[in-house]
């Protein structure tokens, strides 16, 4: 049987559409995504750093730049290469870093979390309304995300490397032998959305006061992740044919173009999670 506030959706999907945007305008959602993109552009290289400077005690780093660079080009599209090169050039000079920018750092690198946290009690206004988050908690949140992500890097590393040497065999049946490159293709294409998608709902299901159930959690970070695989595309093909940035911007490019992803992705995400705020607050009197 159906929920009240599922059938009410069913029933008047394009109201229920248009009252989440109306009310991801009234709160100032491309604002707020505009801030968290910002805040997320000062936020990656520190913490990239920070990741690799603690993985690479498990994983060599070659295996840790190579993997960044395959799922990174997922986040911020034709300027991967850029960004790991310019990481790559200072993890050579690592011995340089001291307490005091190793502090820096980890500020810097939690600026998007703490972003990221605000927008979320901006948008269900209604869950702070009647409860209160502890501020050592809400203080602590953005490191938690920050250790669950490096931890992420780490799987994603070891699973992919396992997933590339897969595709430099073959299957052989009889007389017949398959290359199984192909196959490891997909599957590292799987993992990279797979990933994504538990990013998205992992941010769902942690950032809201009082947790969501998480099949809303993950019908929200399925949805996020679908609707930026198709836009990521569309901006990879759009800077690879049309875009005339470099001319424009010269050597900001990677910092523009990063930021106008980093914006559609937060706008992206941010959406999603008004339309999880806008499903909970649905009035059961006009059903």
């Amino acid at each position: 049987m159906l929920s009240p506030n599922l059938a009410y959706v069913m029933k008047h999907p394009g109201k229920f559409f248009l009252d989440a945007v109306k009310n991801f305008s009234a709160n100032n959602g491309l604002l707020l995504a505009g801030a968290l993109a910002y805040y997320a552009l000062l936020s990656i290289v520190p913490l990239l750093i920070l990741s690799f400077i603690a993985l690479s005690h498990i994983v060599s780093q070659a295996e840790l730049l190579h993997t960044l660079g395959r799922y990174l080009e997922w986040l911020v599209p034709s300027q991967s290469k850029a960004v790991v090169n310019e990481l790559a050039i200072f993890l050579e000079n690592r011995t340089a870093i001291g307490w005091t920018l190793l502090i820096t750092m980890i500020f810097f690198s939690s600026l998007a979390f703490s972003g990221l946290n605000q927008a979320m009690s901006v948008i269900f206004y209604h869950r702070f309304l009647k409860r209160k988050r502890h501020f050592l908690i809400s203080a602590l949140i953005p490191y938690s995300v920050i250790l669950i992500l490096g931890a992420g890097l780490l799987v994603l590393t070891v699973v992919s490397n396992l997933l590339e040497a897969l595709g430099q065999h073959n299957l052989v049946l009889g007389n017949h032998a398959w290359s199984l490159a192909g196959v490891s293709g997909v599957l590292l294409y799987l993992l990279g959305l797979g990933g994504e998608i538990l990013m998205f709902t992992l941010i769902y299901w942690m950032m809201p006061v009082g947790r969501l159930q998480f099949r809303h959690a993950i019908i929200g970070g399925v949805t996020a992740a679908i609707l930026w695989e198709i836009t990521r595309h569309i901006l990879l093909w759009y800077f690879s044919n049309l875009s005339q940035a470099s001319v424009v911007y010269g050597t900001l490019t990677t910092a523009i173009v990063a930021l106008l992803s980093l914006e559609v992705v937060a706008t992206l995400l941010l959406f999603g999670a008004q339309v999880i705020a806008q499903y909970e607050l649905i009035d059961k009197e006009s059903q």
